[in-house]
């Protein structure tokens, strides 16, 4: 695609929520989903776009809550994700068998559903997107009295005086983005604040402790239905993976329940590689998706 590429946005009601979905390219074009991670945005899959080179349409919405997407009262709630994509993909139109491409939540979200809809997804690019690890029972208590309390107090945004204030914090999380990138990133994660300044785009509720503890045993069932060919991206430092518990032992199980399983590792990148190597990620996905193996393309 052009390096000016540009996106054009519209509104779509999903269960109840008015969603942001941003899209790039040709309506007619060959389609990639992109679905972003947790405090992310779909601008950040700006930079994949721009480094594409086949004619492409790609749709990327902002999750319930995040970017310009409507926050949801009740909370937030992993299956809530899987609804929501099922439904964006009858009310928007999307083509299926779809190019399904997710980084870190959107990957964990679009891992499940190609094993809930196997017949909906016809690749599957995982972007450091590895699940978590197993929660064990005896953490529940806790976890549910934190979320009570956390229920019970006010939920603060993240307030900043001014863009050039987040450009300096999106920096220091991630110094292998330039300026122009941050401030661009900045721009959409920022919102207007009515007494000054700005506040961050995600709904705070987000940052409260889910109660719902983590079966990574679930997770997998669902993973062992995908059919469709599934690409994996991974930074060459799979630090923020063993941070999370996520040891080699059952990273490996994980990889083995996709039928069609392969894994590139990237370097110089974070758990960011959309925003970190914008061009190795988009030529992985275009040779993924136009595998001459599977027929998909010419």
């Amino acid at each position: 695609m052009d390096a000016m590429t540009s996106s054009r946005s519209r509104y779509i009601d999903i269960r109840g929520l008015r969603y942001h979905v941003r899209e790039w390219g040709t309506v007619g074009a060959p389609q990639l989903l992109m679905l972003h991670g947790w405090m992310d945005v779909s601008a950040s899959f700006q930079f994949v776009v721009e480094q594409l080179r086949r004619d492409w349409h790609v749709v990327a919405p902002d999750w319930r809550g995040f970017g310009r997407s409507a926050r949801a009262p009740g909370g937030y709630w992993f299956p809530d994700y899987l609804a929501d994509l099922d439904a964006l993909v009858r009310e928007a139109g999307l083509i299926c068998p779809l190019n399904l491409i997710g980084h870190s939540m959107g990957g964990n979200v679009a891992a499940l559903y190609a094993g809930i809809r196997p017949r909906s997804v016809a690749r599957l690019v995982l972007l450091d997107a590895f699940g978590l690890a197993d929660r064990p029972p005896e953490e529940a208590p806790g976890r549910y009295r934190k979320w009570l309390d956390q229920l019970a107090r006010e939920a603060r945004p993240r307030h900043y005086d001014s863009t050039a204030a987040l450009v300096e914090r999106l920096l220091q999380e991630d110094p292998r983005l330039d300026r122009s990138q941050a401030t661009r990133l900045a721009i959409e994660m920022l919102v207007e604040d009515p007494a000054g300044g700005y506040v961050g785009h995600g709904d705070p509720r987000h940052r409260d402790v889910n109660p719902v503890l983590y079966r990574r045993q679930e997770a997998m069932a669902c993973w062992r239905r995908v059919r469709a060919p599934v690409l994996s991206l991974v930074p060459a430092d799979d630090e923020l993976r063993r941070r999370l518990g996520v040891d080699d032992e059952a990273c490996a199980a994980g990889r083995a329940c996709f039928s069609d399983f392969r894994e590139i590792r990237l370097s110089d990148t974070g758990h960011n590689l959309h925003r970190d190597v914008p061009g190795a990620v988009a030529t992985a996905i275009e040779a993924f998706v136009y595998d001459a193996d599977a027929g998909a393309g010419p």
